[in-house]
């Protein structure tokens, strides 16, 4: 990245988010396949593990320390969000925590920075890979030193795809299943690894080449969704307009796959 080429707030607030990151990336390492409690919040498939508390004090508190006007949104509920700062963090300390809780390795930490309600700056840290994939506005999306760039692929046929399922997926007929089929009926393969953070890092780095989930929060999708865009891709709702300040409706591409992926929605 040419850092000598970002303003120096983003370069503050992106050095900042990696640090933390990494901090709670490596607690989520420490604790990988040990005990720990674990809770249900909204539903029973919906998990919080203590793990997932203690990154989030890590990250808030780090954050409180050297920048306490910002306004914070975090996942379980720590920090202040307020209107008043124009910097904002969304933070979701531990996006995967089921895979996590299961002992499956998909799972990272997703920081992202808004500034006047623009994304600004994202980072994502896998911290069994130790892969940190960050990105500032104007400045790309990276992972490490390489700078990434979205897949090229033009036939749906050939595409890689993956997608999520919502937690109230046991009781809404809202389930995503039918656009499951018809992409899986369409795509050269799909894949649900259950952290929407990840996947649009994938997007990002061409490892994937579309995604799409439903029903999910703005800490899920605040970093990721920048990495793609400035990794060449786009993102957008399900009929091709922004993506709702919630995050709750988010199709990510290489742009080349936009429309198609956008037809396969309408089902």
């Amino acid at each position: 990245m040419q850092r000598s080429a970002m303003q120096a707030e983003d370069l503050e607030v992106l050095d900042l988010a990696v640090d933390l990151a990494s901090q709670a990336g490596a607690i989520q390492r420490q604790r990988y396949e040990t005990d720990f409690d674990v809770h249900t919040k909204s539903a029973s498939i919906d998990l919080v593990t203590e793990v997932d508390r203690e990154c989030e004090a890590l990250i808030v508190e780090g954050l409180q320390a050297v920048r306490p006007d910002d306004a914070v949104l975090a996942e379980e509920g720590s920090g202040r969000d307020h209107d008043e700062s124009p910097w904002r963090w969304l933070i979701d300390p531990l996006d995967g925590t089921t895979n996590y809780a299961h002992g499956f390795p998909r799972f990272c930490v997703s920081i992202g920075v808004e500034y006047r309600g623009t994304r600004r700056v994202g980072v994502v840290y896998d911290p069994l890979l130790d892969e940190l994939f960050y990105s500032a506005r104007g400045a790309g999306a990276w992972l490490g030193e390489r700078k990434l760039s979205v897949s090229t692929t033009v036939d749906f046929g050939e595409a890689l795809v993956a997608t999520g399922f919502a937690y109230d997926v046991h009781k809404s007929q809202d389930d995503n299943l039918a656009r499951f089929a018809q992409v899986l009926k369409a795509a050269r393969g799909i894949r649900r690894d259950g952290s929407a953070a990840l996947d649009l890092c994938y997007v990002a780095a061409g490892r994937l080449d579309a995604y799409w989930e439903f029903k999910l929060h703005a800490w899920d999708v605040a970093a990721g969704c920048l990495m793609v865009e400035e990794a060449g891709g786009r993102v957008s709702n399900s009929v091709g307009g922004p993506v709702p300040a919630a995050g709750d409706e988010i199709v990510a591409t290489n742009s080349l796959l936009h429309a198609a992926i956008l037809a396969q929605m309408k089902t």
